[in-house]
């Protein structure tokens, strides 16, 4: 169950802010093409994935597509329905809008049996349904008659399970726990946290403020942010801007120096920019930390192969020293160099972020199935070559490397968004149809390699033709990431749609959810 590209060619926060000043209009004013059959493939996919998931999972969190069983991976709330809830939205599938927007009301967010996940419950639970009310109330509003009451539940949903959470950060410091316990709500005493886990609450619950009046829900968020924005000791912070990965909850100081635009770090980087767009005037400072971080990656991270010195990579550290290694989750920075350069005016990080671009993109070219590893490494070109941290590929991957410029350490690919994503923000930026070209291609070897049984699976070795085998598991993030980005970069432009111009009325959280903009900061041609 796959498309052929003939198939699929023949389917074609405060109470209140000051006025901010206007920015100065961008140089960047792309023309964009959609293009129907490839934006309604990415749509057929969705709704095989939807399906499967309907079918044999719902309302429990995931699909496993190849024994047609389910998953509570994430609490037992229907994970996939609201990860696919935005995506049905903007792909205009009210069918399945009406299913989710039917179940959200269902949900006890009080009860679970297992561990909560703060991080994880924000971006995709929190992130999903503020993001569907932004949606429902704001540019489709009206445009099909759909239950009000039920639309209106969806925020008080999303009131709930924030209520639920906000133990969390009942901590010395204001930092929060990241792991939760319901039934009742309590936190499970962890002694530190990450700066990921940390600083990807705020967009979220600054959202949940903002939108309710009680400014309570993004205080807690910034308190915990506060703590990231002016680390100590100096231990934490290695390269200017550039942070370690754990922070003691009980001091709000540092544990290490290690760390990198990779997991565990990633979208706490990826909030600075995003804040300040969704309000310039309230988080002008989350703006100034992110130009110092991306300032330091583009003077001391940033890494060209032995064998490719064409392609650049951002490497990850330890203290000061360079550990040329990056991993599929790492490769949603070349978007976001862009977002913040043509936020801000500066056409250098977005050419820099559009070098990111590429070089992610060579991670999939490269490979038997066309499809990224989940971690690679290479060897640095201006590093010592006897240096302890810069040795060679392995033998059995030697030849790889010297036509690749890289080297696959962990090969699995779990249905993950971020080269794509990066390559919607290029096109975005430029209108460059290659950026679209690039994306199909992607689609279609993810399509080709994971469509299996009733959806699609994670697999297990990007380098074997056939992908190694299958792990049985549909991630809810296909549905609100993977899709989404598919669908985005081939649409009709749209509100919701990333731009060029300073016309954005909507910021993607880290699970790419739309989120408006606060209000009065939302740009208009």
């Amino acid at each position: 169950m796959y498309f052929s590209g003939a198939c699929v060619v023949a389917l074609l926060g405060f109470a209140g802010h000051a006025k901010a000043t206007p920015p100065p209009r961008s140089a960047y004013a792309p023309k964009y093409v959609a293009n129907a059959g490839r934006a309604n493939a990415v749509k057929q996919a969705f709704q095989i994935s939807w399906d499967g998931y309907y079918k044999y999972a719902f309302p429990h969190d995931s699909l496993r597509p190849v024994t047609n069983t389910y998953s509570d991976d994430r609490n037992g709330w229907g994970a996939s329905a609201i990860d696919a809830f935005s995506t049905a939205l903007v792909m205009g599938d009210w069918p399945v809008v009406e299913k989710i927007l039917n179940f959200v009301p269902t949900i006890d967010f009080s009860n679970t049996t297992t561990d909560v996940s703060l991080f994880e419950t924000t971006i995709r639970y929190l992130g999903g349904m503020l993001s569907a009310y932004d949606l429902l109330t704001g540019p489709l509003n009206g445009t099909q008659k759909l239950n009000t009451t039920n639309v209106k539940n969806v925020l008080k949903q999303a009131n709930r399970l924030a209520d639920n959470l906000k133990v969390a950060f009942t901590t010395e410091t204001g930092i929060p726990d990241n792991t939760v316990r319901f039934s009742p709500p309590r936190k499970a005493g962890s002694t530190n946290n990450g700066i990921a886990t940390i600083g990807t609450l705020i967009l979220e619950w600054q959202r949940l403020s903002d939108l309710t009046g009680n400014t309570a829900y993004g205080l807690l968020a910034q308190k915990g942010e506060s703590y990231l924005l002016d680390p100590k000791p100096k231990l934490g912070e290695p390269f200017p801007g550039l942070l370690g990965t754990n922070v003691d909850i009980a001091t709000g100081r540092f544990l290490d120096g290690s760390g990198g635009w990779g997991g565990g770090d990633d979208s706490f980087y990826e909030y600075l920019i995003k804040m300040y767009l969704y309000d310039p005037v309230r988080f002008a400072k989350y703006k100034d930390r992110w130009v110092v971080a991306v300032e330091s990656s583009i003077k001391y991270l940033a890494s060209n192969p032995t064998t490719r010195p064409d392609l650049t990579y951002l490497a990850m550290y330890q203290n000061r020293t360079l550990q040329f290694t990056s991993e599929h989750l790492a490769c949603f920075s070349g978007g976001n160099f862009i977002l913040g350069g043509l936020t801000l005016d500066e056409p250098r990080y977005v050419k820099f972020g559009l070098k990111l671009v590429d070089a992610c993109r060579n991670t999939y070219v490269s490979t038997a199935t066309g499809i990224g590893p989940e971690v690679f490494q290479w060897r640095d070109n201006r590093t010592p070559l006897n240096a302890s941290n810069n040795a060679g590929p392995p033998l059995n991957q030697s030849s790889f490397y010297n036509v690749s410029g890289f080297w696959s350490t962990v090969p699995s690919y779990v249905l993950r968004p971020e080269v794509i994503e990066s390559i919607y923000y290029a096109y975005r930026a430029t209108g460059d149809p290659k950026y679209q070209e690039w994306a199909w291609e992607a689609f279609l070897a993810v399509n080709k390699t994971c469509a299996v049984g009733s959806g699609y699976s994670s697999i297990r070795d990007v380098t074997k033709k056939d992908g190694g085998g299958f792990s049985n598991f549909q991630e809810s993030f296909w549905f609100a990431e993977v899709l989404k980005y598919s669908y985005l970069i081939h649409a009709e432009d749209a509100p919701w749609q990333v731009k060029a111009d300073h016309s954005n009325q909507f910021v993607y959280n880290t699970e790419c959810h739309p989120i408006r903009i606060a209000s009065g900061f939302e740009k208009t041609k």
